[in-house]
């Protein structure tokens, strides 16, 4: 291997041989390459490939080694001209990561680890989910050749359940949150000997979610935007942008400030935005949560001191929104733009109204939000019946 494992707690350091979990001290490990050295010809040479696999020079890939992959990344920035106008904010960018293989960014962290694990010999898996996380782990096993379980809340919106279910997870559905069905899916684990697939507690899934940074910067002609409002449940995507944009730098690929990165909640599940306006260094679970964003119905984040650490260190923040509003911001966004919104995307927009309301998100300044999977996944039948 030409990467090694660094805690990010207590600061040791690993081989990264086998299939890694945490650190002795209980925390995660982030992904570390002291002997690769991109240079200007591999930025010109990532023009030229294709999906998310083209930041190979960044990602825990073996020269000439072939990916799990269905096509992951490569999902579009788009320019919300109307949503824009009507905000007072003319330089607004939405990512779209519905467009993805299994509707979510999901793909990209499940691509990644799926492929470190299976080339070091798993061939079962278990993790818990909110939703879109099980539809990718159930999509890249088969891709794999291997088998997961999927630990669900039974509140899991019916149409995700389904795709799970369609791509051959073995689904088992609990009552409860995502909480409780990560002590389930680590007791399976520990009965079966299938490996452990989740947030944070194998160290590749940030490492796909990683790109979602690299991808955006090559979008932006290698320059990167003035603020980023990110939909936060487990925290891998924040913490992977915010890893990826501190490598580009080390690289000499980016130049300037980081993005100010925003982390967005719902009002009832909102651990991060307590923590962070509490000046606290780490999250309390949050007591009962719930929020019609399954993604953002995370009580307890593993990777909670890394993101309080990243908003801090960019100058950005944490605001929570209720559901009523991100549902009004995601149909307001999806009738406007003609992009099929989900919840945490409507989140992210109506935070942006609330940042901009309060002086804390310039109107003239490069703002991207994103939109972590596909309305159309939390739709049921009931909801097209209606036209909802």
């Amino acid at each position: 291997m030409d990467w090694i494992l660094e805690c990010a707690a207590c600061g040791a350091t690993s081989p990264a041989d086998g299939l890694p979990t945490v650190c002795a001290c209980g925390q995660p490990w982030l992904v570390r390459y002291p002997e690769r050295r991109p240079g200007i010809v591999q930025r010109a040479e990532v023009r030229r490939r294709h999906g998310m696999w083209r930041f190979r020079e960044f990602l825990p890939l073996r020269p000439f080694e072939d990916p799990v992959s269905l096509g992951e990344g490569d999902t579009p920035l788009l320019e919300l001209r109307r949503t824009a106008t009507r905000l007072g904010v003319p330089h607004l960018l939405l990512k779209d990561e519905g467009t993805n293989p299994t509707g979510s960014f999901k793909a990209r962290g499940l691509s990644a680890a799926i492929t470190r694990a299976t080339a070091a010999g798993a061939r079962r898996f278990t993790l818990p989910t909110a939703g879109n996380a099980g539809v990718a782990a159930s999509a890249y096993a088969a891709r794999a050749g291997a088998e997961v379980r999927v630990f669900a809340p039974d509140t899991t919106p019916r149409t995700i359940l389904s795709q799970i279910r369609a791509f051959g997870g073995d689904l088992v559905l609990l009552q409860g949150h995502i909480g409780d069905c990560g002590k389930a899916s680590r007791a399976w684990a520990e009965e079966s000997g299938a490996f452990d697939l989740s947030t944070l507690r194998e160290p590749y899934r940030i490492e796909g979610k990683k790109t979602l940074g690299l991808e955006l910067a090559l979008q932006l002609a290698w320059k990167m935007p003035d603020v980023i409002l990110y939909p936060t449940g487990g925290g891998t995507g924040l913490i992977g942008m915010w890893k990826a944009f501190l490598e580009l730098k080390e690289h000499g690929w980016v130049e300037g400030d980081l993005p100010r990165f925003y982390s967005v909640q719902s009002t009832g599940c909102a651990p991060i935005v307590k923590a962070f306006e509490a000046g606290a260094d780490r999250a309390e679970p949050w007591p009962d949560p719930w929020t019609v964003a399954s993604g953002l119905r995370v009580p307890a984040a593993l990777g909670d001191r890394l993101m309080l650490r990243a908003l801090r260190e960019t100058g950005g923040g944490a605001v929570a929104v209720e559901d009523a509003v991100l549902l009004e911001a995601a149909h307001a966004v999806s009738r406007e733009e003609g992009v099929d919104v989900s919840p945490e995307g409507g989140a992210a927009i109506a935070a942006l109204e609330l940042l901009v309301g309060r002086g804390q998100v310039d109107r003239g300044e490069t703002i991207v939000v994103f939109n972590t999977g596909a309305g159309w996944l939390y739709r049921t039948p009931d909801d097209l019946r209606a036209g909802r």
